[in-house]
């Protein structure tokens, strides 16, 4: 092999990158146990709650500190957190949703409610028909209008052709341009309700949290790992933007407060730090010190308000602000919690009674290069009314002024005009006034106001003000249009403590998986195979390597799709060994062999073949999937390039370097000599009791489907899903007739793991919109199961939070309208990849009967794992729903099955070129028999690793782990007997019929 020296070169330093990216995770991991110790040690009674507080406060403490000193360089919290690899929600915990902008409410909000028959008919039958209907609701109510509407157009004054869309929509306009011009408002609805809830979340907290839209469809998804006030996080996503306009005090104004609330904190905080007592000298101690706490009252440095807030005093005209102090944005909810002290706000003059301190929405860095963000003191009143609300925007757009500055343009409606012409003339006769723009209870911008604006048309603009900037105010602006809070069509949330059982038992059954195969290959190969493991090794380091780089998250199918790796890994290495132990059996000599087995016509034409196959079934499963299907592609896409760089060219290194210090490779071992050589076994003559074996399989399976059914999951079929933990045992049927109670019907109730575990899936009030229907089917839940749950409280039974005792371990909710899409996606992702196999397949070996022989077998595989799960779901004591997680499975099964037929087939290929005057079946034959040591290798390493995942692993994970199991077992039964059966059938066909 050429190049070995730049390859061990690339080898070195990529897997030395793979460490440095790893250990950023280990770091942060480290400072995150920091944060449960000093947590634990602060709080007494085990309240979850405050745990969960003292954690954040301790990782906001050390955010921004040089803490982790690697000798080369020194990180932060925030440095290391930011490079490690992310984990998904049911590793970490936290919340997944997707929200539904309402575009019936954007369409009934353009035209001001409108009364007029046809419009609301046609809004009428849109929802219908969006029940069983994929389509974009814009296009099902145009559908709709048209049948309704006789003579009326959209463009009608009693419908879109209003005052306030004059400029937009004509007068008798025709009805396609007016649903282009639709189509583009609620384009900007959705856009503006983007741009807010970035703006919330942002603000959240959370480590990697995830917003983008889907589409023009009107939904946004949203993912926050690690969330666990999972009540906080719903108010923040699906309340409805406030966008207000407030006068504003200067600093001037409030800095005499300021300065009398400083010396009166300091009071405060001398009594607090008087009667503290000093505590014991232990690790606690040394968290306490990293957060300016000092258990020696001797040592503390006597604090006032000033010590985290730095007023902004104004000693001449020039500079008068709106900008009142700044503080670190650390310490915001300390400077929070001392300005509405009692003590301090009865200190207030009479003037700023009534006045509402709030934060600018944005932080910048400091001269110390810590993040400070603003404060602003609002003018507010007894009512806590602003000036004027957002709804009176019309619209904003970034412009540039005169000067060539950005600066942001609005339009108010007429009642905006008035009150913003009143508000302006008031303010622009005094001298240096503002006002401030707020939404969500964060000042946007608080320009000064110089002149009275009487024509509903005003700018805002700043002298430091960017594009950006501009930009994001307008959208802010427009967000007092919101027509209506965004609603979750879909949520999923996982508490920390399932999420935490979940890592840890995936990775300890990982683990053992990957020693059995360690293990494996050493007793099969021996050196030979110790060099395999090598390279698997490196392989492994390589992919998590990648994956922290690019910041990816791992799922628990994004763990399978690794075990798929790893079998890939093997495989290649498999392959090569039997083709390099076939040269030996044929006395080549060692050196020849090695250099036909790692040649394009010794295995690497199958290797490249295979991975080919997999590939592409991992791209069309990134393109269509979601969720979970977009994670395991993921890592199946990352991994197939390590696997096959690793077991070709590592792999190749060190054989090499052992066969030049002549070494006596066997590629065997005593226990293994002699396994699977001289065979000679004729599959064809057993192809048609295959058949049959097959065809009752497939047929019973069918007849389940048709009879007894699928058991689909709810984001398949709509409903909500509760997974909840008890202190005692608990018996399924006794807790589903309690609940019939509750839910007027009875839900599913199936013990999930532990025998103290339930899942109880529900349909009650699925069909319900309102940001109260929720919380009432959890309460309802509770209410139902109170008489199990002990002293637990609502609070502590909701999910979220850790659990110590009995409570909601995992939630999932999807409304039906979705659970279809979502079933339309993944039937894409099957049906695409399928197609794009047997394209590659016909390309591949030029013949139409391979691509059928593939694509039949399968078919086969994923026949016979439905029925299997379809005869046995009631049966088992493990969830086997279909969903999207299930979808996964059936495409690693379709990936292994092809992987192995592919190897197959390129192997007929070869025979057929070297053996032109054997018989076709012969042919056939001696192909399967002189890979047959190959197939049941590389199936019993898969299986090992599946088996002892699904032994081992997470009770989440069991179902989707069987599905596997089942379809690499039938995937290499048919790679054997129907592929390559079907395949020269069909062959002899063709040939019949020419």
């Amino acid at each position: 092999m050429q190049n070995k020296g730049l390859i061990k070169v690339f080898a070195i330093l990529f897997g030395l990158v793979s460490l440095y990216q790893l250990s950023f995770t280990f770091l942060a991991n480290k400072v995150e146990d920091d944060a449960k110790v000093y947590a634990k040690a602060k709080v007494t009674d085990n309240n979850a709650r405050q745990k969960a507080a003292f954690e954040r406060t301790y990782l906001d403490s050390v955010g921004n500190k040089n803490t982790i000193d690697l000798g080369i360089a020194q990180y932060s919290y925030n440095d290391v957190r930011d490079k490690e690899m992310n984990l998904g929600l049911d590793l970490k915990g936290g919340i997944n949703a997707i929200l539904q902008v309402s575009v019936k409410e954007v369409l009934k909000s353009l035209t001001n409610d409108s009364k007029n028959e046809a419009f609301n008919n046609a809004l009428n039958a849109a929802d219908e028909a969006q029940k069983s209907d994929n389509a974009n609701y814009l296009d099902l109510f145009f559908e709709e209008f048209e049948k309704v509407a006789g003579t009326t157009k959209l463009s009608d004054p009693s419908i879109f052709g209003t005052k306030a869309l004059s400029e937009k929509i004509s007068f008798n306009e025709e009805n396609i341009t007016v649903k282009e011009t639709l189509q583009e408002e609620i384009n900007s609805s959705i856009g503006t309700a983007f741009e807010v809830l970035r703006s919330r979340i942002d603000k959240f907290g959370v480590t990697s949290p995830n917003i983008q839209r889907i589409g023009n469809s009107g939904r946004i998804q949203i993912e926050l790992p690690g969330a666990k006030d999972i009540e906080r996080v719903t108010k923040l996503i699906t309340s409805k933007a406030e966008l207000q306009f407030w006068e504003v005090y200067s600093n001037a104004e409030v800095q005499n407060y300021f300065f009398t609330a400083n010396a009166k904190v300091a009071e405060l905080l001398k009594v607090d730090t008087a009667t503290e007592q000093v505590k014991d000298t232990t690790k606690t101690d040394d968290l306490d010190d990293l957060l300016g706490e000092s258990a020696d009252s001797t040592k503390v440095v006597q604090k006032n308000l000033f010590t985290y807030l730095f007023p902004n005093v104004a000693q001449s005209q020039q500079q008068l602000s709106s900008l009142v102090a700044q503080a670190k944005v650390l310490d915001t909810a300390m400077v929070n919690s001392l300005l509405r002290n009692k003590e301090v706000k009865a200190l207030l003059p009479n003037e700023l009674k009534h006045v509402k301190f709030l934060w600018d929405y944005k932080s910048n860095k400091g001269s110390d290069n810590s993040e400070l963000i603003g404060l602003y003191a609002i003018k507010s009143n007894r009512n806590d009314k602003p000036a004027i609300e957002g709804d009176v925007i019309l619209d904003a757009s970034q412009v540039f002024s005169q000067m060539n500055k950005p600066e942001v343009s609005m339009t108010m409606n007429s009642y905006g005009t008035k009150e913003w012409g009143k508000l302006t003339t008031d303010l622009s006769s005094q001298p240096n006034k503002f006002i401030a723009v707020v939404l969500d209870d964060y000042v946007y911008t608080a320009p000064t106001v110089s002149v009275a604006i009487t024509s509903g048309r005003t700018s805002i603009s700043g002298g430091t003000m960017t594009v950006a900037e501009a930009e994001d105010i307008s959208t802010v602006l427009k967000a007092g249009k919101l027509p209506a809070a965004a609603r979750i069509i879909q949520a999923e949330v996982v508490g920390p403590s399932l999420g935490q059982e979940a890592i840890d038992a995936s990775f300890i059954s990982f683990g053992l998986a990957i020693l059995l195969v360690l293990i494996w290959m050493i007793l099969y190969y021996g050196k030979a195979g110790l060099y395999a493991d090598i390279a698997l090794i490196v392989n492994i380091l390589f992919l998590f390597g990648i994956l922290a780089s690019f910041n990816a998250v791992l799922t628990l199918p994004g763990i399978a799709g690794i075990i798929l790796t790893i079998g890939m890994s093997v495989d290649a290495n498999v392959i090569i060994f039997e083709r390099i132990k076939e040269g030996l059996f044929k006395k080549k000599g060692l050196k020849q062999s090695v250099e036909e087995g790692f040649s394009i016509k010794g295995a690497l034409s199958a290797i490249i073949d295979a991975n080919i196959t997999t590939l592409l079934t991992g791209i069309i499963l990134f393109v269509f999937g979601t969720g979970p299907i977009k994670g395991f592609a993921l890592t199946l896409m990352i991994g197939i390039a390590t696997s096959l760089f690793t077991a070709v060219f590592i792999t190749r290194i060190l054989i090499d370097g052992a066969v030049n210090k002549g070494s006596n490779l066997t590629f065997n071992t005593s226990i293994s000599k002699g396994w699977f050589q001289n065979i000679n076994v004729e599959f064809l003559k057993k192809r048609k009791i295959a058949y049959i074996i097959s065809g009752a399989i497939i047929i019973a399976g069918i007849v389940s489907i048709f009879s007894i059914g699928l058991k689909q999951g709810v984001d398949f079929k709509g409903g909500r899903s509760y997974v909840v933990r008890f202190d005692q045992t608990m018996n399924a049927t006794d807790v589903a007739g309690t609940l019939k109670d509750a839910f007027g019907t009875s839900p599913e109730v199936k013990t999930y793991g532990p025998d103290n575990q339930l899942k109880i899936t529900t349909v009650f009030r699925i069909d319900e919109e309102g940001q109260n229907v929720d919380e009432e089917v959890q309460k309802s839940l509770f209410t139902g199961l109170k008489s199990y749950l002990g002293d637990t409280s609502y609070e502590n039974f909701k999910p979220g939070f850790e659990k110590e005792s009995a409570g909601v371990m995992s939630y999932m909710k999807v409304e039906p309208t979705i659970a279809d899409d979502i079933k339309t996606s993944a039937l894409y992702a099957v049906l695409g990849s399928l197609l794009v196999v047997f394209l590659y397949i016909l390309l591949r070996f030029r013949k139409v009967s391979f691509s059928i022989g593939a694509v039949v077998a399968v078919f086969h595989d994923v026949l016979i794992v439905l029925g299997v799960f379809s005869i046995f779901y009631k049966f088992m004591p493990f969830d086997m729903e279909i969903g999207q997680s299930f979808i996964a499975a059936i495409l690693t099964v379709v990936g292994y099955s092809l992987n192995d037929t592919v190897v197959i087939f390129d192997r007929i290929r070869e025979f057929t070129g070297s053996y032109p005057n054997w018989k076709y079946s012969d042919v056939v034959n001696k192909a399967l028999s002189s890979t047959l040591g190959r197939t049941v290798n590389t199936s019993l390493t898969t299986l090992l690793v599946m088996i002892v995942i699904f032994l081992f692993g997470g009770d989440s994970i069991k179902g989707f782990m069987f599905a596997l199991i089942i379809g690499v077992a039938v995937g290499t039964y048919s790679s054997l007997f129907v592929a390559t059966p079907i395949m020269y059938d069909t062959t002899k066909k063709e040939e019949k019929n020419k």
